[in-house]
């Protein structure tokens, strides 16, 4: 717990931990930018490139299925090469993919590309690594969901950010086959810039750089500096695979809605691209504060009641989502259907923040595994919908369906438990922390 912040200075950039903080949650809104930049411009492309509607649901599986196999592999190496090296590398190779989407001219090389940028979603894994590295147990929780919360935003910008951006190209006289391009170079820069101030600016952990750590046989934050080691161990606990069900059920759900919503507004309901891109923002501007509840309450009701509330406050919040998608699913009309998208988005984003304050709790010497498996199970969620958006090819019999797997699913959150062992060391490393009172 040595040099571990206890509380979040939200304006602070005078300590490691805050440093960190600042410019994970900075470069997770870069990233998820980028994943998501093309999702609002569906439309035209369809038309650009003449996508049917199996093409537009082959390219949303891509763009979420790398996703899966990234996380498994950048959590092992959070644990190997530390968080500094991992994001800063992230960063620079996922600018690739972004820029040569730009040139793409056929659904073939629109469908690599949307491939090759998914692999920018492990950020996730890294960015609630690094604040889970860097927070003492009594304020953890907090850190991760306000950091996801914050960089999960960016998701929600592209949705109503692009569509002006491509507007503006318009306006400077482009037309549109040339303006959506130079619109989706704007993210590609934007990653570069933040490998750099990663690579100056942050550290691996309170006490310093893991591979120098080390080398001098200090302490760093897992105990099986293989990497691999630590996702074996991650695999042999079934509280991971739990929470890899309960966020399926969450962010899985999120990264669909996501990549439907816009199409969904202007198909079902008729909204112009720009209202639909709007409308398709609410959904992720509620993550800035949503998933920062959910991580605030649980920090607070673990503090009253012990380790195990994190998981019945995360059941009970996947439950609610639940319902409120399933409320979406049969709206009659656009105002009803962002009203309910609104409700369940809050439950839904709620319970992404409360998933991350209880991941840290898991397995402390096999964090990077447990992260990446959790995380991947979001991305299993999200493929799993396309596959049944394909298969079903009906919105609103999917996200029915959908809605019945997430209250299903809050059962695995209620399954999750902890032996009393378990919480006494949880209970003296959070007094520890607090008597340290580090920042």
């Amino acid at each position: 717990m040595s040099g571990k912040a206890t509380r979040i200075e939200i304006f602070s950039l005078r300590t490691a931990p805050m440093r960190a903080f600042q410019l994970s949650w900075i470069a997770f809104f870069v990233c998820f930018f980028a994943w998501f930049a093309c999702a609002p411009l569906m439309p035209l492309f369809a038309r650009d490139f003449h996508l049917s509607a199996a093409d537009v649901a082959n390219i949303n599986i891509a763009a979420v299925s790398a996703t899966i196999l990234a996380r498994l592999i950048i959590g092992p190496m959070c644990d190997r090469f530390g968080p500094r090296r991992v994001y800063s590398g992230l960063l620079t190779l996922g600018a690739i993919p972004v820029f040569a989407v730009a040139f793409s001219h056929d659904y073939w090389t629109f469908l690599l590309c949307r491939l090759g940028i998914g692999a920018v979603g492990a950020s996730f894994v890294i960015t609630q690594y690094h604040t889970s590295v860097m927070f003492a147990p009594n304020i953890v929780g907090t850190a991760n969901a306000t950091a996801a919360g914050l960089g999960n935003a960016g998701a929600g910008l592209a949705q109503a950010f692009v569509p002006v951006l491509l507007a503006v190209a318009m306006m400077l006289g482009f037309g549109d086959a040339s303006a959506w391009r130079i619109a989706l170079v704007v993210p590609g820069i934007a990653m570069l810039v933040v490998a750099v101030l990663y690579w100056r600016y942050t550290q691996d952990s309170p006490g310093g750089d893991f591979i120098a750590l080390r080398a001098a046989s200090a302490t760093v934050a897992s105990d099986k500096p293989g990497g691999w080691a630590s996702f074996a161990a991650a695999c042999r606990n079934y509280r991971v695979w739990m929470l890899a069900t309960t966020y399926a059920a969450s962010f899985g759900v999120e990264v669909f809605i996501h990549n439907i919503a816009s199409l969904y507004y202007v198909d079902h309901f008729h909204l112009s691209l720009k209202d639909a891109g709007l409308a398709s923002g609410i959904f992720g501007a509620i993550a800035l504060f949503a998933r920062a509840l959910g991580g605030w309450m649980s920090d607070r009701f673990a503090a009253a009641r012990g380790l195990e509330v994190r998981s019945v406050l995360l059941g009970g919040l996947i439950a609610a989502e639940g319902v409120g998608l399933l409320a979406f699913a049969y709206a009659g009309n656009a105002g009803s259907a962002i009203g309910a998208m609104i409700v369940f988005g809050l439950f839904l984003h709620m319970a992404c923040g409360a998933s991350y304050a209880l991941v840290p709790f898991i397995d402390r010497q096999a964090l990077g595994g447990v992260a990446g498996i959790v995380g991947a199970g979001g991305n299993v969620g999200a493929v799993a919908a396309g596959f049944l958006m394909k298969g079903v090819g009906d919105v609103q019999r999917t996200l029915t369906i959908m809605g019945g797997f997430v209250l299903a699913s809050a059962v695995c959150a209620f399954a999750v438990r902890f032996s009393a062992e378990h919480k006494a060391r949880e209970a003296e490393l959070r007094a520890s922390a607090l008597a340290a009172n580090v920042n």
